[in-house]
């Protein structure tokens, strides 16, 4: 048997319901409305702040975003509650992300040509879980009917990345035979649907990658795993402080600051240039340039973000073959973007064609892969 890790499979699930931009505007507008009528004294007197307006044309300059698919879209649009209204399930029923992430998960094992006894390893990482504990990869590995473990990971934007490098160095260990990386990324209920400057990025959306040894790829597109590369950087400039402790804190668990926030020009200024040098220094380890790189599945938080990348590493703008972009009509899938990208724009790679995956998200954290197609 080779060392040779591989990519054998990408499963992608979209919930059935979409938000426009068009949609979350009017509804928005109307809770701003709303909200400075009620509170026309105080912001007069200066003691409480007037929301905004937004417009759908700001949102798509501002981000390149378009549309985003949502998990459970009652709720959303109403301007008494502004936030999806999901059902609670009992104990006993399947969870919502383990549904998601199961989803993904068999449309990748088909890809694969795996069925579950292929796979002795599951890992369910995203930007968040709805629960502590079970781990949502046991009741996954369970639903599937999966002999081994199963493991949650929490490393934001960069979760998808940072568990296809744990599962490349299993398989390399000969740790495990068969890894099942499942990113069932439910961030609307952490959206602040009342905020102008966030409540359109995000999109709900679960992506699921298998990872053999290339001795046991059987599928039509297989790709190698060349090396993998990631780097952290402590920043508090994307944030969401959502947590048990706001119990023991006596403060509003659901308030402003515990759902997503972010000082997103600090993290453009910031990031842009920090992914760019990441990424060149991963291609100079193979002596590879990225002229030599045929398909860019990068991250998809913001169009403008992906076009100064690839300018810097480009020399000009990247086409959409190049570097496609697909946060147009998913948003910001949080984790997901990079391998949203990847399911749709692979199958037309030949044989010895690198492609390079990349995240970058909050942390900082900073995750590639560098690939091949077999």
């Amino acid at each position: 048997m080779t060392n040779s890790v591989v990519i054998s499979g990408s499963g992608l699930w979209n919930p059935p319901h979409s938000i426009s931009n068009e949609e979350l505007v009017d509804a928005y507008n109307a809770y701003a409305t709303q909200f400075n009528q009620q509170n026309a004294d105080e912001i007069e007197s200066g003691s409480v702040t007037a929301k905004p307006l937004s417009s759908a044309e700001f949102i798509q300059k501002a981000s390149g975003i378009r549309s985003r698919y949502c998990y459970m879209k009652d709720g959303v649009l109403d301007i008494n509650r502004m936030r999806p209204a999901i059902p609670e399930r009992s104990e006993e029923e399947l969870s919502d992300q383990a549904e998601m992430a199961i989803n993904a998960a068999k449309l990748a094992l088909e890809a694969a040509n795996k069925s579950a006894d292929d796979i002795d390893v599951v890992i369910v990482s995203c930007a968040y879980t709805q629960r502590s504990y079970p781990a949502l990869a046991i009741e996954v590995q369970e639903a599937l009917g999966i002999q081994g473990f199963g493991f949650d990971m929490l490393v934001a934007c960069s979760a998808a990345t940072f568990a296809l490098h744990r599962a490349y160095e299993m398989i390399s260990a000969g740790t495990a035979k068969g890894v099942l990386v499942i990113n069932p990324e439910l961030t609307s209920p952490q959206v602040n649907y009342c905020d102008r400057d966030s409540h359109f990025i995000f999109g709900d959306v679960s992506t699921a990658m298998v990872v053999e040894h290339a001795d046991t790829a059987t599928s039509e597109h297989v790709f190698d795993i060349l090396s993998t590369k990631a780097v952290t950087q402590y920043s508090n400039n994307i944030r969401s402080n959502f947590g048990y402790v706001s119990r023991a804190n006596d403060v509003d668990p659901y308030g402003a600051d515990k759902l997503f926030h972010q000082e997103g020009r600090k993290v453009f200024k910031e990031v842009c240039p920090m992914a760019a040098q990441h990424i060149s220094e991963h291609l100079e380890r193979h002596e590879l340039t990225s002229a030599d790189v045929k398909r860019w599945w990068l991250h998809q938080a913001n169009i403008n973000m992906n076009s100064l990348i690839s300018k810097k590493l480009l020399g000009r703008e990247a086409t959409l073959e190049e570097a496609p972009i697909v946060l147009d009509r998913y948003a910001n899938t949080a984790s997901a973007g990079s391998i949203i990208a990847f399911n749709l724009y692979h199958k037309d790679l030949q044989a010895g064609d690198y492609g390079l995956l990349c995240s970058f998200g909050a942390g900082y954290s900073i995750g590639s892969l560098l690939v091949r197609k077999r």
